[in-house]
């Protein structure tokens, strides 16, 4: 890099990079709803956070646009984060946190932005900058559309789809339910419905949530995914009648433990959190044990104990204050699990 280069940048330039917020924190929205989903999330991050983080909550597919497929879906969100990013010249680091449906159309959009050539372009963006200095801390495992990806978080997502039993609870567990509703889930939820139901599947191309457990020649699914700090998954023990907890939570059968009736202390709600690490196996590559391959933070949540218990799939990410606000210990949760990272990656800056 060129002595020249690096004194084009002028002392305005370096202001408004260091005034500017450089976390991007992207909210994504389920299946059928809108940004407005997050009116009450967002206004509690933006407090607990502070102005170094953009909290931006995601309009590209609002209502009946997450019925034509999550790889659809995916690829127009990454055109929007880009954008925002493009738009805003502070930012370094990026975060997620998805709802729903929300979190399998984020994992296929930061498959699309991944980049593994993280360290050069950090280099490059460093000197653009004028803020070269913390190089050191910059992930070493790639970039998402450019910035460090940080946190990936998502409230109640059906990662494993909904093939099998109690993984769609609005079933009851009815085999033959289970048997019936997935050959038609399309008249329904369009295209969606057919890749949550592993449906999609044509001569030589798996359905779409089997490809997305692993790296594929252009898009890299678990690569994406470990380059992220941390990856958290919140997921409702009971009374969800949409996404089972199993699903949400990326487990076994035998893996679900009976779950505590007691809060964990400070957050209404939470009632377990626990760290699982990667899963190195030889074995056959199934969805579940491809997805185990990189670390998650499990948080298991209940509403036993709520007014409304039956709103828990909505309430984990408090859709509407006045009927979901038994979510609010878990919005606070996500909070401090992201402040959290962000003050120790400043602690490590600061020793180096």
């Amino acid at each position: 890099m060129s002595s020249s280069a690096v004194g084009s940048i002028t002392s305005e330039d370096v202001r408004k990079f260091k005034q500017g917020p450089d976390h991007l924190l992207v909210l994504v929205h389920g299946i059928g709803a809108s940004p407005s989903d997050w009116t009450y999330s967002k206004a509690v991050l933006k407090k607990r956070l502070g102005s170094n983080f953009l909290i931006y909550a995601s309009s590209c597919n609002s209502y009946i646009k997450t019925l034509d497929g999550i790889d659809r879906a995916g690829r127009r969100l990454a055109d929007e984060v880009l954008s925002v990013i493009h738009k805003t010249g502070s930012l370094k680091k990026i975060s997620f946190t998805a709802h729903s449906l929300g979190g399998l159309i984020a994992r296929y959009t930061i498959a699309v932005l991944y980049s593994s050539d993280t360290l050069q372009k950090d280099l490059n963006d460093g000197y653009k900058t004028g803020n070269p200095e913390n190089l050191e801390c910059s992930s070493k495992l790639g970039s998402i559309g450019g910035l460090e990806p940080i946190n990936f978080i998502t409230l109640g997502t059906p990662h494993l789809g909904f093939i099998g039993k109690k993984q769609f609870p609005l079933l009851l567990g009815s085999p033959i339910l289970e048997k019936l509703v997935p050959p038609v889930a399309a008249i329904f939820v369009g295209r969606t419905g057919r890749q949550l139901f592993l449906t999609d599947d044509e001569p030589n191309n798996p359905p779409l949530l089997l490809r997305m457990a692993s790296d594929s020649e252009d898009l890299k699914f678990i690569s994406s995914l470990a380059a992220f700090r941390i990856r958290i998954l919140y997921a409702n023990v009971s009374y969800d009648h949409l996404v089972g907890w199993r699903t949400s939570s990326i487990r076994r059968e035998y893996e679900l433990a009976k779950p505590s009736r007691r809060s964990v202390d400070g957050y209404m709600h939470v009632v377990n959190v626990e760290y699982c690490p990667p899963v190195l196996s030889k074995g056959p590559q199934e969805m579940i044990r491809s997805l185990q391959r990189v670390g998650w933070r499990k948080v298991d949540v209940s509403f036993h104990a709520a007014t409304w218990p039956f709103f828990a799939h909505n309430n984990l990410h408090v859709k509407r204050e006045w009927l979901n606000g038994a979510g609010a210990g878990v919005i606070a949760h996500v909070a401090d699990s992201l402040k959290q990272q962000e003050v120790s990656r400043t602690l490590i800056a600061a020793s180096l």
